[in-house]
């Protein structure tokens, strides 16, 4: 088998099932962080889900070996470093979707159990007690409920909370109001959603932004009495300030999932009677975790045979279509990149990526890493793909100018045009996607047609009779197959360009004979 992958968590068998086909798994669900560090470097692909950390020690001893991605079988990110990921060129993809049906109704499951104090009335009864007055619950019925964040987790919870007749609101800075009103949620600053709200759903990541969002401070502007359920991140809450507001009957309630420091083994909320504690479970259903093992592992083998995963975190997510539709263009821009650098080197101070076409109307990062990866790969140390591409540029002072030409060019529907310059020199090349192949089309300003692939002999000279058949003759003599030829030029007997495709590489040792025949003055072997 081509691939070795380490799972270092346990996985659905589902999942793993999905790769075993191709690849060799070893599976390590106990592995410490610093063991991972040891070993990683021997791996192509790692699967985890929330207990190992991978460390920026660990990613930067992969990069340096076979690692391609890291997998995450959930939503969250935290045990892993993106930012040292990306520098390695390690792809992150994760499973946003596979549990958010779990997470949701767990959160709505953790609402109930704080309004009519279930956990409590459980413990009492299971003691042999009947004491009914003293678990007097609250209805949702009418009640006002606050989401921080409106993502998808936060939108199943919001559907479910309306089918309990809620009324549902949200503090999120990053949707839009059309987006929130199609889901029935009004959009409030956070100041008064926490005066006005009489339950509090947290959904946010841990930012900078978040960690230590609900203080003191924040929890006293709460309206008096508020149920606050926090299924999301555990470092959003403050333990201390929520602990005293219990106490004052401020927070007349709280249930979490989630905790700063798990297992909370020192929290002081433990066996406060107010409180509903469940231990990271939110998205622990026998569906979800089997959703979430499947995902994650079919994006790992989307990486690894060189494909776009649907949720890389560290490269941009666009829609499905659009990246349908982009595919062949991406791979065509990296074809370009890589001619021009081949075909010109070190004359990188001035780059420049222009869409024409249909095309231009999507979402274009994909094709600017692309373009950066093409022209880069094999020429700097590091090794440079989709993740990385643009931070190698910026941090050697690169930057890629990309335009967009939204009507079609007069030859082809969609082109794409990447030129390259230092001072006086420019060097440009164009191309389309024809009979869904990558095709040159154009080198600086001589027209021409072949398929970017293979080995290519490219030769100017002035266009005059006997050339092609010279040249053909001097390959033939050295076993050299053309599979296939291509001829432009400016005008009759003008500046020319041939190209062939040829089925071997041809020796260095040949060019001169090429330049020594009458009216030939450039010579370029390229491979794609």
């Amino acid at each position: 088998m081509s691939f070795r992958i380490l799972i270092a968590d346990k996985l659905d068998e589902e999942g793993l099932a999905l790769l075993r086909p191709q690849a060799e798994l070893v599976e390590m669900p106990t592995i410490s962080a610093e063991e991972l560090v040891d070993v990683i470097a021997g791996f192509d692909a790692l699967l985890v889900r929330s207990r190992p950390k991978v460390t920026a020690s660990a990613l930067a001893a992969g990069g340096a070996g076979r690692l391609k991605v890291v997998g995450r079988a959930g939503v969250g990110v935290d045990n892993i470093d993106v930012p040292a990921a990306t520098a390695a060129g390690v792809t992150v993809v994760n499973a946003p979707t596979g549990n958010t049906v779990a997470a949701a109704e767990h959160s709505v499951a953790m609402l109930l159990a704080l309004a009519r104090h279930i956990p409590q009335a459980h413990a009492s009864v299971q003691a042999g007690e009947w004491q009914r007055s003293r678990f007097m619950g609250t209805e949702l019925r009418g009640k006002r409920l606050g989401l921080l964040g409106l993502g998808r987790i936060a939108s199943l919870v919001a559907e479910r909370a309306q089918a309990l007749a809620m009324e549902v609101v949200a503090h999120d800075p990053y949707v839009g109001a059309d987006y929130a009103a199609n889901q029935g949620v009004q959009l409030l600053g956070l100041d008064e959603l926490l005066a006005t709200a009489d339950f509090i759903s947290i959904h946010v990541p841990s930012t900078e932004q978040t960690r230590g969002l609900f203080n003191a401070e924040r929890l006293a502007r709460c309206q008096p009495g508020v149920f606050i359920v926090n299924c999301g991140r555990g470092d959003v809450i403050d333990e201390a300030a929520l602990l005293e507001a219990l106490h004052s009957g401020q927070v007349a309630g709280v249930a979490l999932d989630v905790f700063p420091h798990e297992p909370p083994a020192n929290s002081p909320l433990l066996g406060h009677p107010h409180t509903v504690l469940t231990p990271h479970i939110a998205g622990s259903t026998h569906e979800a975790q089997r959703q979430v093992a499947v995902d994650v592992a079919e994006q790992v083998l989307d990486v690894l045979h060189g494909r776009l995963a649907r949720y890389a975190i560290n490269t941009p997510i666009i829609a499905p279509k659009d990246l349908e539709a982009l595919t062949p263009y991406i791979d065509l821009t990296e074809r370009l990149g890589h001619f021009l650098t081949q075909l010109e080197p070190g004359i990188m101070d001035r780059l420049e990526l222009t869409v024409h076409g249909p095309i231009a109307e999507l979402d274009l990062t994909y094709l600017e890493a692309a373009a950066l990866k093409g022209l880069l790969d094999g020429v700097v140390a590091e090794r440079v793909n989709l993740v990385n591409a643009r931070l190698i540029a910026r941090q050697r002072g690169l930057s890629l100018s990309l335009r967009s030409v939204r009507h079609h060019s007069q030859r082809y529907e969609n082109m794409l045009t990447l030129a390259v310059g230092n001072g006086n020199r420019q060097r440009m090349v164009r191309g389309a996607v024809l009979q869904e192949e990558p095709h040159i089309v154009c080198i600086d300003d001589l027209w021409v047609d072949f398929v970017a692939s293979g080995h290519l002999l490219l030769t100017w000279h002035h266009d005059r009779p006997g050339i092609v058949g010279r040249i053909g003759a001097l390959l033939g003599q050295n076993d050299i197959n053309i599979a296939f030829m291509h001829l432009g030029r400016r005008s009759p007997r003008g500046e020319a360009i041939m190209v062939l495709g040829l089925d071997e590489v041809i020796p260095e040792s040949l060019y001169p004979d090429i330049l020594g025949m009458p009216h030939s003055y450039l010579v370029k072997a390229i491979h794609l």
